[in-house]
């Protein structure tokens, strides 16, 4: 799993669709354990307690307790040198 300090350099959309990723994870394990016996059980909390990890890095980001890092942004001479035949 990942750290919290990682995690907190990722932008909303990308820890957005980390949460999409795991949900869609947990679904196919419940359906396998439904089928048959998992080969690590213990996967199912741990992607539980990640997407409640960054559910909680999302909401605090939202009531502005911690504010998630902004990815860089291009500074305007860069972006007129780039805008330039």
């Amino acid at each position: 799993m990942e750290k919290l300090e990682r995690l907190r350099e990722f932008s909303r959309e990308e820890l957005a669709q980390k949460i999409a990723d795991h949900k869609e994870e947990v679904f196919n394990l419940r359906l396998s354990r439904n089928s048959k016996e998992l080969d690590n059980p213990l996967r199912l909390r741990s992607l539980r307690r990640a997407i409640a990890r960054i559910q909680t890095i999302l909401r605090e980001d939202e009531r502005g307790a911690r504010r998630l890092t902004e990815p860089p942004t291009l500074s305007g001479k860069t972006a007129e040198k780039k805008s330039q035949p």
